[in-house]
């Protein structure tokens, strides 16, 4: 009798192990985390040989919103960049928080790498298109938006005269140039990003639009910097080179912050933005204020993120 109880025992202990090397072999395997490298200098390279190539986490348009994040994201690139340049650090960790994420590229008005400039009006066409194409794809009913610099800008073009209010329900700015920058900060472009300087010296229609006082501006601006049913928030930088005075970046009626309010150890600026940890998680904060977190304050140099 011994004997058989033991057998039995036995018999259940090895149908159970059998069960749980089954559940190992069927269950699906736990998603992996994109890596999200706060670092510009390493995107840019990338990115100025490489434009077209998407972010890592970008452009699935399979990709269904879930419950959680029923609108998809936009990433919008900001001037002589593109979307590899400007978001290989935000796209992946969107998509590890479960976002749909998409990155266009835009505004391809001399050949090259680097985009964004184009005249703002046509670009923010281009940019209506890629959003229908996105809700398209994925069945929602509008999409939230992040930009850096023009890219943070532009898309008010969209949202005023171009439908978009009704398709965008946030647009959040990264160091965004919303009322101009005065001639300082166009040239000192040209000196951070290799052969900007060409470009900046070939002219663009986006540079003359972002310049303070434009034609361009006094349009956008006409009537108020916001409209109705869209939320908008600005991340700005006091060490901003390029957008100056960087209070250009704020909007009326916008959530306005900035980068170092309660951080003086951030040093970043204007183009390594898109890849600080402070500004990113500003960033998930205010596309779903429902997982806010306190954003970290770690030291950071200017043109690196970190």
């Amino acid at each position: 009798m011994r004997k058989t109880t033991r057998a039995a025992a036995g018999r259940v202990a090895l149908f159970a192990l059998l069960a749980a090397l089954l559940t190992l072999v069927v269950a699906p395997a736990a998603r992996a985390d994109l890596p999200v490298v706060y670092n510009f200098p390493t995107a840019l390279a990338i990115g100025s040989v490489a434009p077209n190539t998407d972010p890592p986490g970008s452009n699935d348009f399979g990709c269904r919103p879930s419950a959680a994040h029923p609108r998809p994201v936009v990433l919008v690139h900001g001037t002589v960049e593109n979307k590899f340049i400007n978001w290989n650090a935000l796209s992946p960790l969107l998509k590890n928080n479960g976002y749909c994420v998409f990155a266009l590229n835009y505004g391809a008005y001399l050949p090259g790498s680097y985009l964004g400039l184009s005249h703002i009006p046509d670009s923010a066409r281009e940019l209506s298109a890629y959003v229908d194409r996105v809700l398209s794809s994925t069945g929602a009913r509008e999409v939230d938006i992040v930009g850096h610099s023009q890219g943070g800008m532009m898309p008010r073009w969209y949202i005023k005269y171009l439908g978009g209010a009704a398709k965008v329900d946030k647009l959040v700015g990264l160091t965004p140039s919303n009322h101009g920058t005065t001639l300082l900060g166009i040239s000192t472009l040209g000196r951070f990003i290799p052969g900007a300087s060409a470009i900046l010296n070939a002219g663009a229609p986006a540079l003359e639009d972002q310049r303070l006082g434009s034609t361009f501006n006094r349009t956008l601006d006409a009537g108020g910097d916001t409209i109705a049913g869209v939320t908008y928030t600005v991340i700005a930088s006091r060490y901003d080179e390029v957008v100056t005075p960087y209070t250009q970046s704020f909007l009326s009626g916008a959530t306005n912050i900035t980068l170092q309010s309660g951080c003086i150890i951030n040093l970043t600026e204007h183009l390594g933005v898109s890849y600080d940890r402070r500004a990113l998680r500003l960033t998930l904060n205010a596309l779903d204020p429902s997982t806010a977190r306190t954003p970290p304050c770690v030291p950071t140099l200017p043109g690196v993120g970190g």
